[in-house]
């Protein structure tokens, strides 16, 4: 066989004239004529997969003809103009060859699949059309992040995922211990962690923020993007216990400055999809969610209502529309009362600003009114908040004495005060969970179809 650096089958689909190329990936079908044979070939570089045609002529064509569905294979062809319709090439194999072979057990036999079903195989689930789709756009808006934060001149810091600092308040964590689980040693009736690996109860963390936070006292403006975890024994379809998290953090800011951050950033993201990932867009389209890119191009030009809570919880009594959870001032909104605003009060994001301090974490910075902080929630259509932040607490006194409300102990986090003693300043941040911008954005249902090998109670097969 001829040897030839491999072109892949998204830029052979592009290709502007015909030629001779080598191809290789993987066979999603295989028609066997009388006089000629298909295959359709795909690389994982597109949607689309090439369509292989093999004459009898071919040296081995008995043995390639037959090639089993999910069979490796490597060809040397000439593209042609494709006489079907919906492809522009074809390819006019002249040499093939098996790299790897599969028979009737591969699962992916048929051309579609439940997602519950394919979740069992998510080793082998990237090389369905659903999932191509998904992970490429996941690659594709991993670059976004980074591109966004990179041209406004944002610090990418790598935030540590062993921590003793559990955010206070964010969630479960996982413990990362060295000791004898049936035995560990014992000081006065308690685990004795001063003699664990780090010399302190450390675990996985659930947040960048705090450490992020330092870096904008001296860095100005910082972002981590990373993976973060939570041990909440939960089995819902927007739950996951690691998952991935965009947090910036930048000095000199208040929460109005927090907000234009939060907007800018979600319009570029939703942007770039439509402007850089159209032919998976187009599969969302059609098989996932219905009205998908009208939803998207909608909110890249949208403008985005700026209301308190208060006026917020105001307009959710007002309703005529009856909610399973009753709404007063001082209760956590639901799901369901972020969508009624989004869908039916603006019809577009909306951000809800000044959140009670009762509901909300002790770095959040106090309002002059004593009950409120400067807290923000971003709501979209169809999905409710996508993404939380505030301007943090840079006032020594005030921090302090909120740890003590909250029951923050303090000796975990004189760092973190620290930083309050010598040259505070104001600054804000949000997070956004990576997962819940890409169920967004391609419309699928489950935070598990969106990660690679999703983590849940009891799945850490893969």
């Amino acid at each position: 066989m001829k040897t030839m650096a491999r072109t892949a089958i998204k830029q052979a689909l592009k290709a502007n004239q015909s030629a001779e190329i080598c191809v290789k990936g993987w066979v999603r079908s295989v028609r066997r004529g009388k006089g000629v044979s298909f295959i359709a070939l795909n690389d994982g570089s597109s949607f689309d997969s090439l369509q292989l045609v093999l004459a009898p002529d071919l040296a081995n064509y008995d043995q390639i003809s037959r090639v089993g569905t999910g069979a490796c294979i490597s060809v040397v062809g000439t593209l042609s103009e494709s006489p079907a319709a919906g492809q522009k090439w074809e390819l006019q194999v002249f040499e093939a060859e098996v790299i790897g072979a599969a028979d009737d057990s591969y699962p992916l036999q048929k051309k579609r699949h439940t997602l519950e079903f394919l979740r069992t195989i998510a080793h082998l689930r990237p090389r369905s059309n659903t999932f191509g789709a998904v992970f490429r756009m996941r690659s594709a808006l991993s670059f976004a992040v980074h591109k966004f934060f990179q041209e406004r001149g944002f610090l990418y810091v790598q935030t540590p995922i062993v921590t003793a600092n559990d955010c206070e308040g964010a969630g479960e964590m996982f413990r990362v211990s060295t000791l004898d689980a049936a035995k560990p040693p014992q000081q006065n009736g308690d685990v004795d962690w001063s003699q664990d690996f780090f010399g302190e109860r450390t675990g996985l963390t659930v947040s960048g923020q705090l450490q992020a936070e330092l870096f904008a006292t001296a860095f100005s403006d910082v972002y981590t993007f990373g993976p973060t975890f939570r041990a909440e024994n939960s089995n819902t379809s927007r739950h996951a216990a690691e998952f991935w998290m965009i947090e910036p953090e930048i000095a000199f800011a208040d929460l109005a400055a927090d907000c234009r951050l939060g907007e800018d950033f979600l319009r570029y993201m939703v942007s770039y999809a439509l402007e850089h990932c159209q032919e998976d867009l187009a599969f969302f389209n059609q098989r996932i969610e219905k009205g998908l890119l009208d939803k998207l191009e909608a909110l890249a030009k949208a403008e985005f209502k700026t209301i308190t809570y208060t006026e917020a919880v105001e307009l959710l009594q007002k309703a005529k529309q009856k909610f399973e959870f009753q709404v007063e001032w001082g209760c956590d909104l639901q799901s369901e009362h972020e969508r009624y605003l989004t869908e039916q009060v603006f019809n577009g994001p909306v951000f809800v600003t000044d959140y009670p301090k009762q509901i909300k974490a002790f770095y959040m910075r106090l309002n002059d009114d004593q009950k409120t902080v400067a807290a923000m929630d971003l709501l979209v259509p169809r999905v409710g908040e996508i993404i939380g932040g505030s301007q943090r607490e840079e006032r020594f006194d005030v921090l302090h004495a909120r740890m003590d409300e909250c029951g923050v102990p303090q000796k975990h986090l004189d760092w973190y005060l620290d930083i309050r003693r010598w040259g505070s300043c104001p600054h804000a941040g949000f997070g956004l969970g990576f997962e819940r911008l890409l169920m967004y954005v391609t419309g699928m249902e489950n935070i598990r179809d969106v990660i690679p090998f999703p983590r849940t109670p009891g799945n850490a097969h893969f």
